[in-house]
């Protein structure tokens, strides 16, 4: 259902708020477990817009709840509120031409600002949801070892009442709408160490670490979907005349395909107790464990996945990609129900310091959400 002309020219006067709001919200500091400044910047501000009863959860979510009762169905459309960086000084912004330069300026506060300016229209002309009740969710725990944190939370509030899920995450013309599982883990090596010189000859954890990572890397992953593997960090030792007592690494292996990531697992832990035969101490932490796709009604799937694909021709003039990833939407469609995840703007470097946005690609992808949450509201008018 197409937006109305009186809306469209409605949300072109929006264009240099968004960019405001935008620009203020990127340099509020949000690594993944400590996102409370703009989870309390984006509360506060739904407040001063009209929206009373947004409320911040134990897991730092925003959250807006729109034509909620009792046991209602619900639609859910969420953007994450962190960054991959781990500042908690203001984060540097600069505009350049047409360009926004902030780390995490587009991945995802480009769509959280999308989200918000669409949940103040609809505050502020007092629409009302078609046959089901809405949340709106700035969620935590997106990002790296967040481990999904906020999705999670929203989840068990809800529970089954949850019917479809749209995350806005990423960039414009593309659509997440098959999860990329995946499984994280420290591993710990502890061996007696030493001085290097008068106890040469004792195991060295990083020794020790090194031979493991080799092990790992030799493994050849299922030809069923597509299946990778990482060691991310490496740290440990004391000095370099000390033969290492403690190493320590981050490693994740993710696959689109449910079995492959259980084959996975399983050559991951023959890896680890081969280590452990040989008598070495090896400690193993999960740190992060997102699911696959579970089993989704294809026909609902597919409607959801035509709405996103009829607004993007209508906003961007372009077809939109389908692919899988790891998102917000790895909760519901493990859970069975129909999500996706898709973008609200176009830009470069995104989990990287010189990451920007295209300034002009925020009106289209602001039209874009619009689009995409007002298809759930009886009303479409402008104020």
């Amino acid at each position: 259902m197409e937006l109305t002309q009186n809306i469209l020219e409605y949300i072109d006067t929006l264009a240099s708020e968004q960019l405001e709001l935008l620009k203020t919200l990127a340099q509020i500091p949000a690594p993944s477990g400590k996102e409370e400044g703009r989870a309390e910047f984006c509360r506060d501000w739904l407040h001063k817009n009209g929206a009373s009863d947004a409320y911040i959860d134990e897991a730092l979510n925003v959250i807006l709840p729109i034509g909620v009762t009792e046991n209602c169905p619900l639609v859910v459309f969420a953007a994450h509120s962190d960054v991959v960086f781990p500042d908690t000084a203001p984060l540097p912004l600069r505009m350049e031409e047409d360009k926004l330069f902030c780390p995490g300026v587009g991945d995802d506060t480009a769509c959280v600002t999308a989200l918000l300016m669409t949940a103040k229209y609809i505050i502020q002309n007092a629409l009302t949801p078609k046959d089901c009740g809405i949340l709106i969710v700035v969620d935590s725990g997106e990002e790296g070892l967040g481990n999904l944190k906020g999705i999670r939370q929203v989840f068990s509030d809800y529970a089954d009442r949850i019917r479809e899920f749209i995350a806005f995450d990423g960039q414009s013309c593309c659509c997440v709408n098959k999860a990329v599982g995946s499984k994280r883990y420290r591993v710990e090596i502890d061996t007696e160490g030493g001085h290097s010189y008068s106890a040469f000859g004792n195991k060295n954890a990083i020794a020790y670490l090194a031979a493991m990572i080799a092990k790992l890397y030799e493994i050849q992953v299922p030809k069923q979907g597509k299946t990778t593997y990482n060691v991310g960090t490496v740290s440990g030792g004391t000095s370099v005349n000390t033969i290492a007592q403690n190493a320590e690494m981050l490693y994740e292996y993710r696959s689109d395909d449910r079995g492959s990531l259980g084959i996975m697992e399983e050559k991951f832990w023959a890896v680890i107790e081969t280590f452990r035969d040989m008598g070495i101490r090896v400690n193993v932490t999960t740190v992060g464990d997102r699911p696959c796709s579970g089993d989704v009604d294809a026909g609902r799937m597919t409607a959801l996945q035509e709405r996103a694909a009829e607004a993007t021709l209508r906003h961007h003039g372009r077809e939109l990609q389908f692919t899988s990833g790891s998102t917000d939407c790895n909760i519901p469609l493990s859970l069975g129900v129909p999500a996706i995840c898709v973008g609200c703007y176009e830009g470069k470097g995104s989990h990287t310091r010189e990451e920007y946005i295209y300034i002009d690609s925020l009106l289209p992808g602001m039209k874009f959400a619009f689009d995409m949450i007002l298809g759930y509201f009886e009303q479409r008018k402008a104020r």
